[in-house]
């Protein structure tokens, strides 16, 4: 049995029924790797069973403490049953990609059962008019409670229910998995008081290791090493109100190439400089067009992993959040990418100089009870209508895999991240790279944004425009480049301008990132991913 730390525990307490606190994703997997080139859902479930011991989530439930005197507690569930936690079901016709974000968003809108282990999985086939994906695919909607995981251990989840080798063997590692007894209330309220004891000296020392990083703080501001953000209340937006327990769910794929062709617009830029600046002009976008754009900008709760090597397999969070303006307020996207990346690296040597990892471990001695009174009194009292947020939304970035993974032999062909809202915060984006591949999706509720497909349309412009900026640069650059070369001569001239023109039709005329249904034009943005193959292999689950 092993309690949950401050901010494993604050998750647990923000738990409402409009406000499921579990982040997931969207899996799209090809068969045609699979033995006999189909995957049965039994198979599913026996690949799973399987491997069960390298995951320390799968059978572990949470106990709480009652009246929520303590921290709760993991507990290996004496009652565990795999079928309970690996659904199927198939999709209504037409069996599109809207289709299959609207079935994902009910999934994703219900409740985990907080007295079993506290994840879920859904095989859902039928995607037979999924544009871009093989024929026979099926995908997995997975749902995690964030107590468990984080972005980063959500990776070693994914690692524990997939393989490199389509035809890799089962693990040899035995699995000594026992059940536990769970605790009644007077063991756990024994232990509350202990811990209750013993809480003041664990904050001293946390104190003690967080000065220094305060310290540091206060040098810098007297360095002026960097800047104080004057953005730490965002503009109120129509995302920061209370949320319903209805939800919607979009995602586009784009090239990784392209992403990172970006950068070039602004020396030193980072990949995830590039993701905000496109959430940044969608936002623009889509707020200009409902006549509410804010005058200042908009901001994004950044989450910064400080998860140690040593603790990659561990359950739990720990990650630190930074501010990350948007700069929403921007029309021109060259302008608007370097103000992203201008006030990311304000904010993360801000965040650096206070010590991430020392913000994570303050937030573990955080009393439970306070914890827990503070999160149902903010819901209670609407406090999300009235007190301003420091963020607008989330962009949360999750590095994937750069090389094919498969589980039950079947191929990962992409992948779609979904977060979990709160009241205040009805709208989060999760970007991931896969192989070659990046993805941005969105998770809304739906009352406040009730156009998901008019909204990703927006990000898709917003991503082409900064892409064909770039690449309208590059072909800039490379004439210049082949102009100094040349010596003036006229017909090198000539050809270089040729080339150059050459260049810019061709970024013009590029494909569009596929994207979820739009409302101009439906039959044409139906699509989870780039594919890498296109087979005619069915898949079977049963």
């Amino acid at each position: 049995m092993r309690q949950l730390q401050g901010m494993d525990a604050s998750f647990v307490a923000m738990e409402t029924r409009n406000s499921p606190m579990h982040i997931g994703s969207i899996l799209v997997y090809n068969p045609e790797t699979a033995p006999g080139g189909f995957v049965r859902f039994k198979d599913i479930l026996s690949f799973i069973e399987s491997r069960m011991q390298l995951s320390k989530t799968i059978r572990q439930r949470l106990v709480r403490v009652p009246f929520d005197l303590d921290y709760p507690y993991w507990v290996e569930d004496p009652d565990f049953d795999l079928e309970y936690h690996v659904r199927h079901l198939a999709l209504p016709k037409p069996g599109d990609w809207r289709q299959l974000c609207i079935q994902a968003a009910r999934i994703f809108a219900r409740p985990l059962d907080l007295t079993r282990p506290p994840w879920e999985f859904t095989v859902i086939e039928g995607l037979e008019n999924v544009e871009g994906v093989p024929p026979g695919s099926y995908a997995l909607v997975t749902k995690v409670h964030h107590a468990a995981i984080d972005g980063m251990s959500g990776v070693d989840l994914l690692e524990a229910t997939h393989t490199l080798d389509p035809n890799a063997p089962p693990p040899n590692a035995p699995d000594d998995w026992q059940p536990e007894k769970i605790p009644n209330a007077a063991e756990l309220l024994g232990k509350s008081y202990f811990n209750a004891l013993t809480n003041p000296m664990k904050q001293l020392e946390v104190a003690a290791k967080a000065a220094p990083g305060l310290a540091n703080a206060v040098k810098g501001l007297a360095k002026r090493d960097f800047e104080v953000s004057t953005n730490l209340v965002a503009p109120r937006s129509r995302f920061n109100r209370k949320i319903s327990p209805h939800r919607v769910i979009q995602g586009m794929s784009v090239p990784l190439a392209d992403i990172k062709a970006i950068r070039a617009l602004s020396p030193g830029c980072k990949v995830n400089d590039v993701f905000l600046a496109i959430v940044g002009g969608a936002l623009n976008k889509y707020l200009t067009a409902k006549d509410d754009l804010p005058k200042a900008t908009l901001t994004a709760m950044a989450p910064i992993s400080v998860r140690e090597k040593d603790e990659k397999g561990d359950m739990g969070n720990q990650v630190a959040a930074m501010v990350a303006p948007l700069g929403t307020h921007i029309a021109d996207h060259k302008e608007r990418l370097e103000f992203v990346h201008a006030q990311t690296v304000n904010s993360k040597a801000m965040t650096d100089a206070m010590g991430a990892r020392n913000m994570t471990e303050i937030s573990k001695v955080s009393p439970a009870l306070f914890m827990s009174l503070g999160a149902r009194l903010y819901t209670e009292l609407g406090l999300a209508e009235r007190v301003k947020q420091p963020f607008s939304t989330v962009v949360t970035n999750v590095p994937g895999p750069p090389v094919p993974i498969y589980s039950t032999g079947a191929r990962l062909e992409s992948q779609m991240g979904l977060v979990c809202l709160t009241d205040g915060m009805g709208l989060g984006h999760v970007v991931q790279s896969y192989v070659d591949e990046a993805t941005i999706s969105f998770t809304a509720c739906r009352d406040l944004l009730p156009d998901p497909d008019f909204y990703i349309e927006c990000i898709r412009e917003s991503f082409e425009e900064l892409r064909d900026l770039a690449a309208a640069e590059a072909a800039k650059g490379a004439a210049r480049s082949g102009s100094k070369n040349s010596a003036g001569a006229k017909p090198v001239k000539r050809t270089v301008k040729k080339a150059e023109t050459g260049t810019a039709k061709a970024a013009s005329k590029r494909a569009p990132a596929k994207t979820g249904t739009t409302r101009k034009a439906p039959a044409k943005k139906a699509s989870a991913a780039k594919p890498r193959a296109k087979k005619t292999t069915k898949t079977k689950t049963k």
